[in-house]
């Protein structure tokens, strides 16, 4: 804004209007640029483009005269989103000129900024056109206040014009916009600029009247109906005399538009089809990633569907889905939601497990492929065991191991569960399989007893054996899908795509920035500088702390922890930033062990039923040489100055980028070790004990390493609510005092994994072995040798089935 005004303002002290000023160019304007019709779609202020939702066409004509009939002048104006091209044609007597206009405009709904480049042809030099280069600007700094600023440029002339625009809304709502605009000239004294003011009236949403009035004593009288996607209005002109002189009017089709009409003629009209084909996760990478889906974007897409009048059914195609259990719980929720609405939920399967049916069990009407299967077997947890494995390699691996349920060495320690393990394995399988059983009876309406005959004594079902047994409603495909819904509705639905929906299309209701709720993500193993990004997530949380836009946080945690630090100075940003506002906790799949440790100072903790939590423990253990490297030819050497400066240092493994110890601790090493886990261990149960605003008896009591299902971590105060991401968001609006009526953003950090996946550059085989659950416990173990470890083994927990 101070650009545009310092560029064109130096130098206006006299002279009279020139034929290409403001208000001889945009004589289609019913208001200023800057505040309504968006700028003539940016033709008029290029900076309305960095605000248009969708691309829209306008066309505008004028009478000769009050001939309502006749035809003089007209434009054609196309905008849409940072683009606009624009033609407006005008007659004086017999010379003729055309104006033409191409924007661009950058920007949001607070403050935009936008360029043009003009020219005209027909009777331009004899009518004083000249080529003509625009700056603008619209701020919009709170629900009551806008200002633009326009500023022309002569491409051939010394000539240039600044205009300023100014709205005001009394009650802060489009019920009533006052405004004013004035322009002014190169060499015009301020006293000669010609100027303009009036108001905008709304009595109802979607009708707007306006009056105008001009310094020589001209008005105009403009009406303007929206009807959605379409638009008509006109306005009258009247002269210095008060004499009516013209018409104008417009046509309008493009995006949406408020208008008390949509919700009145198309309310029950449409489907939301939601095709869940690929990946389901948190982020994906811009380009190149079309077989990711985002969870945010499938959880907001059904609820904007809930919030649309216009749509009655919601078609969900689960065929070819890869997902967590966890997430697959929170997309069933999302879609229970919206069966409470009155919405109709149809979902189609193929082959489905356990995990895909519980999630396809919600809807209203479920629709098996002719040719899919069921199998739905119940549900285990295992793990393998590599204590001979790795003694066959020449590896040797001592497990540090002080407390009962901290499970995660016995993968290299032993051949088989301990009972501590098992048990606690068991409590979480037990709690899953209550959690299908129960939701799936309810909405399928069958007893326990069915339900565990099916599991127990059938497991597997062909198409018609699902059909009979009441799991499937009937048999068909996606492609199907639309006379499916009109058999389950009864009504022949029009498709609706997800970017339609009315939250997401609408024009703001209001002006000037909107509250966000920032959901900061904390995604893989607990480290510094890669998985959840410790450092990273250390400065979000500051800049987020300071923040006067951000009202709210919610952090989504999905980790098994890992380094002790890193978990720590997570935790302790978390904390600092709750003391200045709500920071909800939303635990994912997993947030155990130093998961649960970057939880434990948000005001609240939620967690799925099948979220694994808790896990308040430390282990570690020693993978030392003890044959590998005669085995593979392999030797080292080294000099040292320090009695323990070769612990640690041993062959390093090629391409797996492993280092071997070369011994185990001696018996003074081992000791200290134990010293140094059993006072981390400590430290832990305190902290805990703090966030959680418990005795530090009670924590004790609960820790040990044991982790829980989310339903029975609330149960034991590690939890304080059960739900999922949008449960998180309810808390943290209702805690920063909106509510879900009131219009705010989500500021998701990080938005996408990056620009490109560069890992697909790499062999098929060293990103398989990458992701190992057994190779990334290696790397952690051998990376900090000797150092307390607030992890649960990676293949504890569910992974994407």
């Amino acid at each position: 804004m101070l650009l545009v005004v310092a560029v064109f303002l130096p130098g206006y002290t006299t002279a009279q209007v020139s034929s290409q000023s403001y208000y001889t160019r945009y004589d289609f304007l019913t208001a200023p640029p800057g505040l309504y019709d968006n700028g003539l779609s940016g033709f008029a202020n290029p900076a309305n483009l960095g605000r248009i939702k969708a691309p829209e066409l306008r066309f505008h004509w004028s009478t000769d005269g009050t001939n309502a009939g006749s035809f003089q002048n007209w434009g054609l104006l196309y905008g849409s989103r940072h683009l606009s091209l624009g033609a407006v044609h005008q007659e004086y007597g017999t010379a003729k000129v055309t104006d033409y206009r191409l924007s661009l405009g950058f920007g949001s709904s607070t403050s935009a900024f936008g360029i043009s480049y003009g020219w005209s042809t027909g009777d331009d030099e004899l009518l004083g056109r000249e080529n003509v280069l625009t700056l603008a600007t619209v701020d919009q700094y709170n629900k009551y206040l806008s200002l633009g600023f326009i500023g022309s440029l002569s491409m051939e002339s010394s000539w240039s014009e600044l205009v300023a625009t100014l709205g005001i809304r009394p009650l802060g709502t489009s019920v009533l916009t006052v405004f004013a605009d004035g322009a002014i000239e190169k060499d015009m004294k301020l006293k000669d600029a010609p100027w303009s003011a009036g108001a905008i009236v709304e009595p109802i949403e979607g009708i707007n009247i306006v009056g105008r009035y001009f310094e020589d004593e001209s008005f105009t009288v403009g009406l303007r109906v929206s009807l959605g996607t379409f638009g008509i209005g006109g306005q009258s002109y009247y002269d210095k005399r008060q004499q009516l002189s013209r018409y104008s009017y417009f046509v309008r089709t493009g995006g949406l538009q408020r208008s008390f009409l949509t919700e009145r003629t198309q309310k029950n009209t449409r489907y939301l089809p939601v095709s869940l084909t690929g990946v389901v996760g948190y982020n994906k990478y811009v380009l190149f990633d079309d077989k990711t889906l985002r969870l945010m974007d499938i959880l907001t897409n059904i609820r904007n569907a809930v919030d649309d009048p216009r749509v009655s059914a919601i078609a969900v195609n689960l065929s070819g889905m890869r997902i967590l259990p966890e997430h697959a719980w929170e997309i069933r929720e999302e879609l229970r939601h919206a069966r409470k609405a009155g919405l109709k939920v149809i979902v189609f399967i193929d082959q489905v497990g356990m995990s895909m049916y519980h999630l396809a069990s919600v809807a209203d009407y479920i629709v098996l492929d002719p040719e899919g299967f069921m199998n739905v077997p119940g549900y285990l947890q295992g793990r393998t065991f590599f204590k001979g494995t790795i003694a066959k390699l020449g590896l040797g691996f001592d497990e540090w191991r002080f407390f009962k349920y901290k499970s995660a060495a016995e993968t290299f320690s032993r051949s088989s569960m301990s009972e501590a393990d098992a048990l606690q394995r068991q409590n979480y399988i037990d709690d899953i399989y209550e959690l299908a059983r129960e939701e799936i009876c309810r909405d399928r309406n069958l007893s326990y007893q069915q339900f565990d005959d099916i599991v127990n004594e059938q497991v597997i079902f062909l198409p018609e054996e699902a059909v009979a047994a009441h799991l499937v409603d009937t048999l068909a495909r996606w492609s199907d899908k639309e006379r499916i819904i009109k058999n389950v509705t009864g009504e022949a639905l029009s498709r609706i795509s997800s970017d339609n929906l009315l939250p997401v299309s609408l024009p703001a209701k209001t002006w000037g920035p909107k509250p966000q709720v920032a959901v900061v993500y904390a995604l893989g193993p607990c480290a510094m500088d890669n998985g959840i990004r410790a450092r990273w997530l250390e400065r979000v949380f500051k800049q987020l702390a300071r923040s006067r836009s951000v009202k709210a946080v919610v952090f989504r945690v999905d980790s098994p922890g890992g380094d002790g630090m890193a978990s720590d100075v997570v935790a302790r940003a978390v904390k600092q930033c709750a003391e200045k506002k709500p920071v909800i906790i939303s635990q994912g799949q997993v947030a155990a062990s130093g998961g649960y440790w970057i939880s434990m100072y948000g005001d609240t903790i939620v967690a799925a039923p099948n979220t694994i939590t808790g896990s308040i423990g430390v282990i570690g253990g020693w993978v030392y040489d003890k044959g590998i490297s005669n085995k593979l030819g392999m030797s080292s050497d080294y000099v040292k100055h320090g009695k323990h400066a070769d612990l640690g240092f041993g062959i390093r493994l090629p391409y797996l980028g492993l280092t071997i110890p070369s011994r185990n601790l001696t018996t003074e090493e081992y000791d200290r070790m134990k010293e140094t886990i059993l006072a981390f261990y400590d430290r832990f149960v305190t902290k805990v004990a703090a966030g959680r605003g418990l005795p530090v008896d009670s924590i004790r009591k609960i820790a040990e390493g044991h982790w829980y299902s989310g339903t029975r971590g609330k149960t034991i105060g590690l939890v304080d609510e059960v739900g999922g991401l949008m449960t998180a968001l309810a808390i943290a609006l209702e805690k920063a005092g909106l509510s879900p009526e009131d219009e705010y953003d989500i500021v998701e950090i990080p938005k996408s994994k990056g620009l490109i996946n560069i890992s697909k550059k790499l062999s098929p085989l060293s990103v398989e072995i990458k992701q190992d659950a057994v190779y990334q416990y290696l790397k952690m173990t051998t990376e900090h040798p000797g150092k307390p470890l607030p992890m649960l083994l990676p293949g504890t927990y569910p992974t994407i089935e």
